[in-house]
Order: C-alpha cells, then structure tokens, then sequence
C-alpha cells in the first residue's frame, strides 16, 4: 500500500511539471506573438546563409525565401559563401561567420563530411545551424530542408524511360563528391536497374559542376558511346554544357538536367535540353529561417531529453519542366 501510495504521488507530481513546462513554453509563445501581432524578433538580430559556388543563380531563390521570411519576423540576414567550388574556403567562410555569433547559420554543405567539425563548432558554441540544399548527416546541426534526392534520381529515371520508350543505352554526369549528387545518381541508376531492364547506364562522370569541363566529358562520353540515347545531368551548370555537346555534335541525345536557371530554362524551351527537375528552393530558405529563429528564441517544445527539437529532415519538393509548363519557371 505504501509504495503505490508513493508511486501515486510520483505520477501526481510528474503530471504537475509536465503541465507547468507546457504552460510556461505556451506563455512564452504567446507573449512573443502579443508583444507584435505574431512572431518578431529584433532587426539587429542576424541570421547568416552560407552556400558554395556563392555567385550562381541557383542561390538566389533560397536566399529570396530567406529574405521573405526575415522580413516577416523583423530580423536581419547575411549572405556568405565561398565563390569557388572549394570546400577549404567553405570552411574558412564559415569560421568567419561563427566568429560574429550569429543568432543562427544556415548552410549548404559542399562536402558531407569535411565541414562536420565546423559546422559541430558552431552548434557547441550555441548557434543554432540548419542544413539545407546539401546535408552533413554526420554532424550536429539540428534539421536537414531539401530534396529528397534519391526520389528526384527515380523521377528523372522514369522520365528518361518515358523519353526513351525504355530502351537505350544513358550516361551519368555528376558531382560524386557532393551528398546530394551520390543521392541523386544512385536513384537513378537503381531505378533503371529494378524497372528498367531495356535500359543500359554505360558510364558515370564527374563534370565538375562547370559548364566547360561537363561539355567536355559529354562530348567524350559521345565519341566513346555513338549510340548513347540520353544523358542524366544531376546539376544545372553541367546540364548546359551537356547540351552545348549534343547541339554541336547535332545528336538527338536525350537530356534531363536540374534546376532552373536561366540558361536551363532557355534550352527547355529551344528543345535542347528535354526536361530538369525543379527544387523547391524557396521554400529551403524560408524554411530554414523560421527553424532558427525557433531554435534561437527557444520556441521548440523539449518533452524530454531524446525528444526532437525540430522535425530532423523536411522534404521541400521537386516538380518535372518541360516545354509544356516552363514559362512558369521563369523569375518574375
């Protein structure tokens, strides 16, 4: 009788904080939203977007969603990156940001691996950091907001299939160092092989991520394969040099590329390149400023120790462009 009476009240007791902790987060919540008519922070309150390869019209739509989100909660942002693709100066840049105690870093990491510590660094210091675009699954940083990309390598897999009436011999041109590129690569090549068998993947190249070294290894990879029916490009610098290669060896190589630059919407529409898979680009920016300013105002419920602060992984999207609805792509 004694012990159930004990148990009892540590139940009782238990229930009370529960209920105490979820009033104080919900308060907390509430006040911040009453002090302004919904969420603010304070203007020189500043959140940094580090990227690699900083310069290419990739980042400019993540970087408008995570302006649209700053402006919505009254907080500052910056943005930083390495110009080249070098992950060495990725790292340099981010050290420099972690030096200036941001409220918050999001960052796409060029190498999965390589930034871990920096990015391990930052969060131990307690600056919260979200991943976005590219992952470090090894590292500390408290969400992922992207692509699921091994899905986006099936759907260009299926849409090659399409094109290709499921039969012929493709090539993959890739960056195999980058997470997201392995990703993309490996869903497209599994697919082929599991519901596909009419379809052969000869060869997969490293383009580098530069128009001029992936028009190079295309225009190699045709000489070597004169009947190749179409080629995969996993991002979008590589899929315009890809079709320079088949526009001047006047072939009628199928090709789906990524994303949705200018120059890549342009071949679309001209009907060199067949299709690219859209990213939610946007929504990664936004997204990932909303995480921070969460994590750095404390607004994430903590039930218990193991409990996740924010969900760990949000898929952003991805939509097939063709001729058909690629005006629609087009910035505005």
């Amino acid at each position: 009788m004694k012990k159930l009476l004990i148990m009892y009240i540590f139940l009782v007791g238990a229930l009370v904080i529960y209920v105490y902790n979820y009033h104080l987060e919900n308060s907390r919540i509430n006040s911040l939203s009453q002090e302004s008519g919904g969420l603010s922070g304070k203007i020189d309150e500043k959140y940094v977007m580090v990227t690699f390869l900083s310069g290419i019209d990739y980042w400019k739509n993540c970087l408008k969603g995570f302006e649209d989100a700053a402006q919505a909660l009254n907080v500052s942002v910056e943005y930083r990156g390495a110009t080249q693709y070098d992950v060495n100066e990725q790292v340099t840049v981010l050290e420099q940001v972690i030096a200036r105690k941001p409220a918050g870093i999001a960052i796409s990491a060029m190498d999965p691996n390589k930034l871990t510590k920096t990015i391990n660094k930052a969060v131990e210091q307690g600056i919260p950091v979200v991943l976005f675009d590219s992952d470090a699954l090894g590292s500390k940083a408290f969400s992922f907001l992207g692509t699921n990309n091994y899905n986006a390598g099936a759907t260009a897999a299926h849409k090659m299939a399409e094109l290709l009436g499921r039969k012929g011999k493709v090539a993959v041109i890739t960056l195999p160092n980058q997470l997201n590129h392995q990703q993309r690569t490996k869903g497209f090549i599994e697919t082929m092989y599991k519901e596909y068998p009419g379809i052969e993947v000869a060869v997969v190249k490293d383009g580098k991520g530069d128009a001029l070294v992936s028009k190079q290894v295309a225009l190699e990879i045709l000489k070597q394969y004169p009947d190749l029916s179409g080629i995969f490009v996993t991002e979008a610098n590589g899929g315009v040099g890809v079709g320079e290669a088949v526009s001047l060896l006047a072939k009628k190589t199928k090709i789906i590329s990524f994303d949705t630059d200018k120059r890549t919407l342009d071949m679309v529409k001209q009907g060199l390149i067949d299709a690219t898979l859209a990213q939610g680009t946007w929504n990664m920016g936004y997204w990932a400023l909303q995480f921070l300013f969460h994590l750095h105002h404390k607004l994430t419920p903590s039930l218990s120790s193991d409990y996740p602060l924010m969900p760990s992984y949000v898929d952003t999207g991805i939509t097939v462009v063709t001729k058909e609805n690629v005006d629609s792509f087009y910035a505005k």
